[in-house]
């Protein structure tokens, strides 16, 4: 059974996007970059809200054959995971492995957990939020940016209490601090 975890780079403040919809606040230098990869290499499905996929897409299309290696590398990771798209909006896809879904049904979601041998990640704060009410992401992971924004969008859902559990912690030079958290039952 996979597990369905949560991946954020957020402001020291927890939003994942300045009032503006800005993120680049949330860049990750090569030392942040190459971790991340590594947390993501067991994902075999993403779930991702519409604005999050338009985001991710690029990576599609990019050559980043003269990028740096951990480019490359997370170039190779998207490429191979299967992906979904919760959006009632979007009319068709332009990535490899991705499909949409209408609507977010949680019990969907809880078969597909079942079903996987690999974990799900869900990316967007608002699909996330959906996922956390209904009791689906088993860890959160956030990447904290020494920086605070403001406003924005945040990162975790007002409405939702959950007790966590952290599981580890790594701090890096450029300020950066990655918490992960168990989300208990």
């Amino acid at each position: 059974m996979g597990k369905l975890i949560y991946s954020a780079h957020t402001s020291a403040d927890g939003y994942t996007v300045d009032a503006t919809g800005s993120f680049d606040f949330t860049a990750p230098d090569e030392e942040v970059h190459g971790f991340v990869n590594d947390r993501e290499r067991g994902v075999g499905t993403y779930l991702f809200g519409r604005r999050m996929y338009e985001t991710m897409s690029v990576w599609d299309s990019w050559d980043t054959t003269t990028e740096p290696r951990v480019v490359q590398d997370f170039s190779t990771i998207w490429s191979r995971a299967n992906k979904i798209v919760y959006s009632r909006s979007l009319h068709a896809v332009g990535t490899r492995n991705t499909r949409i879904e209408r609507e977010f049904v949680p019990d969907h979601v809880r078969a597909l957990k079942e079903s996987s041998r690999e974990d799900l990640g869900i990316g967007g704060a608002m699909l996330a939020g959906e996922a956390l009410r209904a009791g689906l992401v088993d860890e959160i992971q956030l990447f904290l940016s020494p920086v605070m924004v403001g406003g924005g969008t945040r990162a975790l859902p007002d409405d939702a209490r959950l007790t966590l559990e952290l599981l580890d912690e790594t701090r890096f030079a450029s300020g950066v601090v990655y918490l992960r958290y168990r989300v208990a039952p």
